[in-house]
């Protein structure tokens, strides 16, 4: 009998954080750029020059892009999609008969075997069509079997699994639970071992792709017992498979198409071969899935900010007011400059992260997850900027437009599409606690005892001396650097080019600056530094600023070698930096001057019940159901609403 979540609410925060602690990588075997700028050491020679695919990938990449464009030109109705909450089945067999379930899948499976570089083209690409579909085949490839089982599969696994997933099967990931998000030490489904199988219970909710799903990613607690060692553990599980019941189809407010549901195991049986990885390695899995899997929402939001680019453009070109087009009054003119340099700043970020990955020489994780950070949040800003520059048309449905006889521009929905990635694969908030973790791992491989509660004073002083000949070394050379010096990074100021040196030099500095604040953080609250969320959000906010900086710069040299509008990137790269360096010297201030504090006083009133006469005057229509849905194991009740396309 699993636990209830009531029960399972009971895991302590240390017990938590041990947990995801145990899912990390421990280790860091191969460099990081965006490591060590949090370390304040700017290793400009990790990413310029611009790594760059083989031509034969970017020949094959090159092609399946031409198809797929022509695909979204005349196979795909966003608007019908947006309008039946769906997306036809034969679109989706057109898709398969594409082979854009196989995007990232080995040749060798059947799959296209396209790069990241290219599989994130891909997305970008099919995602400005339809952002539903973009998630369809993300979560497939990205998150669903196919990932897991190239990383950690057996090749048995491999063989059976990966041509389907290939070519006619959809995938889904199942981690979630209805009182369990981003702290699975709480999670309530369980495999329990019965010889040569596993027998499932529990409820996921929020499984994308799960209504259609064919295969599915199952994360559930395998109890610890005489010849198991227990644990979060992975499996695949065949979505048909007796005891599955898909009980609802979730609605958004955005990505109307989505195939999102809950789905509830009962006694379902897993054959032993279907675990993927050994027990209690689910969550080390999964985060590791998520190293390069992460990519392919900020791919998406890249997409947007093109479109959103191209809508702002011819708008207000067409739209006069006062004798001009709107993009020549300043107010306006300052959302589209922001518009396209962001977008510009994104690609950059994206294809460079992409190409790392397909190289293999460095260590992404905290790359990857600065994108899907910057990506979803700058996605959302441009979305809005947008609607904005629209106007009342910008509020305006894009079926209401074409009713009344204009262009059905659907501004309002790319803003409602978008707003999920600030939330799917991790949220803002959980993100940032995450890159931090990451960021600050030096100095907790050095100073973590000192700062442990738990730990003996003799353990203590050892982490003391070990500490004090770390600092040694890596505080003085926080104090000087190339930043300082005006000819460094010369190669970014060609002749009549803008000058992109001076803001390398301001990134080199920034870094310093940045690792200074961190050690001045880690000792100032030590054990409590944890706590300090807000701080600890500002800090890898900065970090993401500095990244993108960086990523626009070197993606700007690069295009100005290699393309026809390399003076116009170079201005791009320039403006981006520009609107960068005022956002990163606003949260170098707030790290110090802020309502941190106050705001923590006051969410303690306002739980407390302190400031319960603010909210008179107001009716609430939500009714008066449970916060969270009860998941306790057991047969369903409810209707199968699963349908797989065939």
């Amino acid at each position: 009998m699993s636990a209830t979540p009531q029960q399972q609410a009971k895991v302590s925060e240390r017990e938590a954080r041990q947990v995801a602690e145990a899912a990390r990588e421990q280790d860091w075997r191969k460099p990081s750029f965006a490591k060590e700028l949090f370390l304040g050491r700017f290793r400009i020679d990790l990413i310029h020059p611009h790594p760059m695919p083989a031509d034969e990938d970017a020949r094959r990449g090159e092609e399946f892009l031409a198809k797929l464009r022509d695909f979204c030109d005349s196979e795909i109705d966003s608007a019908r999609i947006e309008r039946e909450a769906r997306i036809p089945d034969e679109t989706v067999a057109g898709l398969k008969e594409l082979g854009a379930l196989g995007m990232k899948i080995d040749t060798k499976y059947g799959g296209l075997g396209l790069t990241q570089v290219y599989y994130n083209k891909s997305l970008a690409l099919v995602g400005s069509a339809s952002p539903a579909i973009g998630a369809l085949l993300s979560a497939h490839q990205s998150i669903g079997v196919p990932q897991p089982l190239k990383l950690f599969g057996t090749q048995e696994q491999k063989d059976t699994f990966l041509p389907r997933c290939a070519r006619t099967d959809i995938s889904a990931f199942l981690l979630t639970e209805p009182d369990v998000g981003s702290d699975p030490a709480r999670l309530a489904t369980t495999a329990v071992p019965d010889g040569d199988s596993y027998v499932v219970d529990g409820v996921k909710l929020w499984t994308t792709n799960g209504v259609v799903a064919d295969l599915l990613v199952v994360m559930a607690r395998v109890p610890k017992s005489e010849g198991h060692k227990g644990g979060i553990t992975a499996f695949v599980v065949e979505a048909d498979s007796d005891g599955i019941t898909v009980e609802n189809r979730n609605a958004f407010m955005g990505l109307r198409g989505l195939e999102n549901g809950v789905t509830r195991f009962d006694q379902v049986r897993v054959p032993a071969a279907n675990r993927i990885g050994p027990e209690g390695a689910g969550l080390k899995i999964a985060l590791t899935t998520l190293n390069t899997g992460r990519l392919s929402l900020p791919a998406m939001c890249v997409g947007a900010g093109k479109w959103c680019l191209k809508i702002a453009r011819e708008w207000s070109a067409a739209r006069e007011q006062w004798g001009k087009p709107v993009a020549f009054h300043e107010a306006v003119g300052a959302k589209i400059s922001f518009i396209a340099a962001t977008t510009f700043a994104l690609e950059a970020v994206v294809d460079l992260s992409s190409q790392m990955a397909d190289e293999d020489r460095n260590d992404i994780r905290i790359e990857a997850a600065l994108a899907k950070l910057y990506g979803s949040e700058m996605g959302c800003l441009m979305a809005d900027e947008l609607v904005q520059i629209r106007g009342g048309r910008g509020f305006e449905t894009a079926e209401s437009l074409a009713a009344r006889g204009e262009r059905a521009v659907p501004a309002e929905q790319i803003l409602r599409d978008l707003r999920i990635n600030r939330i799917f694969e991790g949220s803002t908030e959980i993100m940032h606690l995450l890159i931090a973790r990451e960021a600050v791992d030096a100095h907790l491989s050095v100073a973590g005892d000192l700062i442990d509660p738990d730990k003996s004073l003799s353990d203590k002083a050892r982490a003391g001396a070990k500490a004090g000949g770390f600092y040694a070394r890596w505080l003085p050379k926080l104090v000087a650097g190339p930043g300082q010096l005006p000819r460094s990074y010369s190669e970014f100021h060609p002749a009549g080019h803008r000058d992109l040196s001076g803001h390398l030099r301001y990134v080199e500095r920034s870094s310093r600056k940045l690792a200074r604040s961190t050690f001045y953080a880690m000792s100032r609250w030590q054990g409590r530094m944890e706590t300090k969320q807000g701080f600890l959000g500002r800090i890898v906010d900065i970090g993401a600023e500095l990244f993108a900086m960086s990523a626009a710069c070197v993606r700007a040299e690069l295009l100005r070698t290699t393309e026809e509008y390399g003076r116009e990137a170079y201005q791009l790269a320039d403006v981006f930096c520009g609107q960068a360096r005022i956002r990163v010297d606003e949260l170098f201030d707030r790290l110090w001057t802020n309502t941190d504090e106050l705001d923590r006083k006051v969410v303690k009133g306002v739980l407390g019940g302190t400031y319960t006469w603010l909210e008179q005057g107001v009716v609430d229509p939500s009714g008066d159901g449970p916060w969270i849905a009860d998941a306790s194991p057991g047969s369903s009740k409810r209707e199968n609403v699963h349908r797989p396309i065939r």
